[in-house]
Formats: structure tokens, C-alpha cells, sequence
């Protein structure tokens, strides 16, 4: 799907189909594939959970893996052993669902290059329990142990690193503003990626609410990757499906929804504030299913924002 269109009917139409990926497609340089589009928790028949691929010159990385992921990059035409590491926004389970799956896999494949995992604090443990419970698994093949070759980095706000010629920048943002730290334990953090690649700026919010941080980190970026939530729409779905669900839980909900994540506009305003390029809209939730739905969406975002706004489809290329 090309950037520089303006998002017709027909493109709307296609989203809601979802795409067909070739098997013969192999990994572009400097491309980013939105692997999974559907916000969590609750899974959905026409859309993988939060996943992307960032596609460089000399290598490949998985940027959030929710349930699903191994099999969109299959889909996508791109071997596990291929991939060289994963950046995690923040690990709640509708981004890291998949994690066990692409760790898993690779060991089977004979991974033998250090995957390195980058994420917020919590990763380690988070890795770290993956790997006691892979254990017995692992020590399935015959002779020795399947090959993990894990490490973790954990970022915070403000880190900057370089990876194979690409400059990332991170920031933490809104995401869990309501929650507080309990027990001892540190309060949770989400955190947003900056890609400076040879070419050009892409920006990934992970899921997040109103942040100036975030507004700062994609300031002049070519391209926004932004969450959207539908909280009117979301609010409905559950007054649907579990209409025993009393007003104070729906409030809490509300509240929720509207304080750690971007409605439609929001992203508009974010992609405004910061003058990127174009904004791809992703995490959506509930699932886009009808091209008025989809309509309303584009149309939200773009009252706020000049630029070209697309509704990302699972597999789709920028």
C-alpha cells in the first residue's frame, strides 16, 4: 500500500478482508510490516495480535509479538532464524502472547545466533520465567538441549542505542498512568521506539496515551505507527457480550480506555503535534469489520492531522 494515495473506498473495503500474503515474499530492506493489528485482549478471526517486523539491510526485528506472530512471519515469508531480535513495548499479554512460540520455534530450528530481547523493566523476569518453563521442552532432543541463546537488554526512557547502522531512541509513555506501583513492586512501564533508518524515520507508539514525551520522540519522523483504540465502540462490545456488567465497571473501564490509550483523534493530534509525514493506525480495537466503521475512523484521525492517515491491514508493507 503506498503512502503517498489518498486512502480510498476500495482500499477501506480491502482492510476489512485482511491481505494475502505470497509465500514466496521474502524481507525488503528498511520495510515495516504490520504483522498483527488487533488490539487485545480478546482475540479476533481476521486480525493476529500486536506484531511487527522491521526489515533492515543485514537484519530483522520483531517489534511487540503477541499471539500469533511466528505464524504472520511465516506468512510473511520470513524464517524465525532469520529474525535477530525483538523490541517489547510494554508486556502485557496481548504484545507478548507470542513470544513463548517465536523463542520455541527458533530453538527447534537450531537458532544458533544470540536472539537479543529489548524491552522495558520486567523484561528479564518476564524472559527469565519463559525459560524455566521452556526447560523441560528444550531437553526433549535427543543428546542435548535445544538452543535458547537469549539475551536481554531493558531500556528506559531516554536510552538510545545502534543497531546494524540504524539510531533507536526511546521514550516512556502514558500507558499505565493509572496504575500504581503495589507491594513493593515498581510501577509498570511502557515504552515507545524511534527508528532512524538510512532513509528515512519510523516511530512505533506501542500502546499509549496523551504523552509530550511521545510527541518529542516523533517530532519530524516520515512515519508514525500509532495504537488507536475505539472506547465508544469497546464500551458497547462489552454491554453486548456481558451485559451483567455493572455501570461502576464500565466507568473503571472508561476511565481506562480513555487514560491509557489513543482514540482515533488522539493519534491525528500526536501525528499534528510532532509534523510527521504520514501515520498508519494499528492496535485496533474492536476490529474494523465494516467500511463505514473504517470511514469514521480515517475521518477522525484526519480532522486532527493533514497528512495521509491508513488504517493498517495484517501484513501490509510500508
Amino acid at each position: 500500500m503506498s503512502l503517498h494515495n489518498k486512502f480510498q473506498s476500495a482500499a477501506i473495503a480491502i482492510c476489512l478482508i485482511g491481505s494475502i500474503a505470497s509465500p514466496e515474499l521474502r524481507a525488503q530492506s528498511n520495510t515495516f510490516i504490520t504483522l498483527g493489528t488487533n488490539g487485545g485482549p480478546q482475540g479476533e478471526v481476521d486480525r493476529a495480535q500486536p506484531a511487527n517486523a522491521l526489515l533492515l539491510d543485514d537484519a530483522i526485528y520483531l517489534v511487540d509479538a503477541g499471539d500469533g506472530a511466528a505464524g504472520q512471519l511465516a506468512k510473511a515469508g520470513i524464517r524465525l532464524t532469520e529474525v535477530d531480535g525483538l523490541f517489547l513495548s510494554h508486556l502485557l499479554f496481548d504484545h507478548t502472547g507470542g513470544v513463548l512460540a517465536v523463542l520455541g520455534q527458533r530453538a527447534q530450528l537450531n537458532g544458533r545466533e544470540t536472539f537479543r530481547v529489548y524491552g522495558p523493566p520486567g523484561t528479564r523476569t518476564f524472559i527469565d520465567g519463559l525459560r524455566i518453563g521452556m526447560q523441560p521442552g528444550l531437553d526433549t532432543r535427543p543428546g542435548r538441549p535445544w538452543p535458547l541463546n537469549v539475551e536481554v537488554v531493558e531500556l528506559v526512557n531516554g536510552d538510545a542505542l545502534e543497531l546494524n547502522g540504524v539510531a533507536v531512541a526511546v521514550a516512556e509513555n502514558t500507558h499505565f498512568k493509572l496504575v500504581e506501583a503495589q507491594d513493593g513492586r515498581p510501577r509498570p512501564v511502557s515504552l515507545s521506539y524511534r527508528f532512524d533508518l538510512p532513509d528515512r524515520s519510523i516511530v512505533y507508539t506501542g500502546d499509549t496515551g496523551p504523552s509530550e514525551n511521545l510527541v518529542e520522540l516523533s517530532e519530524g519522523a516520515d512515519l508514525l505507527i500509532s495504537e488507536i483504540i475505539d472506547a465508544p465502540a469497546m464500551i458497547a462490545r462489552v454491554r453486548r457480550q456481558a451485559p451483567d456488567t455493572s455501570e461502576a465497571s464500565l466507568a473503571a473501564l472508561e476511565r481506562h480506555l480513555l487514560a491509557h490509550h489513543l482514540s482515533p483523534r488522539q493519534a491525528g493530534e500526536l501525528a499534528s503535534a510532532a509534523g510527521v509525514g504520514s501515520v498508519v493506525l494499528t492496535h485496533i480495537s474492536p476490529s474494523v469489520r465494516e467500511a463505514a466503521h473504517a470511514r469514521e475512523i480515517v475521518s477522525e484521525a484526519g480532522q486532527a492531522f493533514d497528512g495521509n492517515v491508513v488504517l493498517a491491514r495484517d501484513l501490509d508493507r510500508y
